[in-house]
């Protein structure tokens, strides 16, 4: 493995880079090889301050707060989060290693030998916001089902991830998904490439060693000899302008259609919002009931759901999923479970913290359909 060393000079600084598999023990032991025999100034590692923390102490994360998820609207980032990092520790598991592995070499070298630690990465929210404010829909809905059909059971050997470290294999995958998905290859691969090498080239001392995930060596060592705007890499894009005023036509429309119903008359108007309350009620309470929740918590979907679909800025699903954890409270042994729970539908709905985040989702699926046949109804009784 050590022919996978990659060696550039940048300013009279010799910077190596170290190809890894985040799964991988022959990485773990190439880059604990290769600090003892470099003996770097610095070691940078592609890790930002959380994910530091959480590699470090990785139990940190099972404290999760479920609630303040909820209420600070990330749940759709936790569910990315609890699969990918998911997905990485069943394979850790059956190659019987550690994710992370690698990079906890280099911090342990860093405590040994008194060496440099530079944390190089992007912070990950940071980075899920950009790839998720990119995106166009029909991308977002295609991602939503590669996460769903993720498949967990592929038999995966250590040879096999010595077969992607290898560059030709690297960049075969890499076109792939910027094939398949062009925002995420540039916000996941391409701009990382481009903060990590100005973190790597800026490091401390003379010698800098870098310990990266494959997939980055091609990138970054193109981007150690240009320029980057790093604040521009940092900036989260705002909504775009018909972004934030979408949102706002449906309700804005329905109120004007509303209104024209009863200058019809009365009992077009009546019709009208019975159609607006059945509509979102009923679907957001069939739709919460799939995962079969409290009782309380249908009842809070079916209320709420007719007066939320009428401000973008509340959702049915978070007041259904604050009722779900606070009546059926996740305990220890669910969260241990979510690594093996999350890739299997049927385990969500016995798993309590994973079902609160279900109820979530399923309530604003539900409210969002019956927001669109309620509109078609009350457009319907206007013509």
């Amino acid at each position: 493995m050590e022919s996978n060393l990659i060696r550039l000079n940048y300013d009279d600084k010799e910077i190596i880079l170290i190809p890894t598999a985040h799964v991988s023990v022959e990485s773990a032991n190439l880059v604990r090889e290769t600090i003892e025999k470099e003996n770097p100034d610095s070691i940078c590692i592609e890790l930002d301050e959380d994910r530091y923390k959480n590699l470090k102490n990785p139990n940190s994360w099972k404290n999760t707060n479920i609630i303040d998820v909820i209420k600070q609207k990330k749940v759709v980032l936790l569910i990315a989060n609890l699969i990918l990092s998911s997905y990485q520790r069943n394979i850790a598991k059956k190659l019987k290693t550690n994710p992370g592995q690698e990079m906890m070499e280099g911090m342990k070298a860093s405590e040994k030998y008194g060496i440099n630690l530079v944390l190089a990465d992007r912070n990950i929210q940071t980075t899920f916001l950009r790839i998720w404010r990119k995106m166009g829909f029909f991308e977002k809905i295609k991602l939503i089902f590669s996460f769903v059909l993720m498949d967990d059971d592929e038999e995966v050997s250590e040879e096999d991830l010595q077969k992607l470290i290898n560059r030709d294999n690297l960049e075969l995958v890499i076109d792939d998904m910027a094939k398949d998905y062009p925002q995420i290859a540039e916000t996941l691969l391409r701009e990382r490439d481009k903060y990590l090498a100005y973190n790597i080239k800026n490091a401390p001392g003379n010698k800098v060693i870098a310990i990266l995930g494959a997939a980055h060596t091609p990138g970054v060592e193109k981007e150690i000899y240009k320029d980057q705007d790093i604040e521009k890499l940092n900036k989260i894009p705002e909504k775009s302008f018909m972004s934030k005023i979408i949102p706002w036509i449906i309700p804005v429309l329905i109120v004007i259609l509303v209104i024209l119903g009863f200058n019809q008359n009365v009992d077009t108007g009546i019709e009208q919002i019975k159609s607006w309350f059945l509509f979102n009620s009923i679907l957001a309470g069939l739709f919460t009931a799939i995962c079969l929740p409290h009782p309380l918590t249908v009842i809070t979907a079916i209320v709420t759901a007719p007066f939320t679909s009428m401000n973008p800025m509340l959702a049915c699903g978070w007041f259904a999923g604050l009722c779900e954890a606070t009546l059926k409270k996740p305990t220890v042994d669910d969260v241990n479970k979510i690594p093996d729970d999350i890739f299997n539908f049927k385990s969500w709905i016995n798993n309590k913290f994973l079902k609160a985040l279900l109820v979530v989702i399923l309530a604003n699926l539900g409210s969002s359909i019956g927001t669109i046949i309620a509109g078609s109804r009350i457009i319907q009784t206007i013509i």
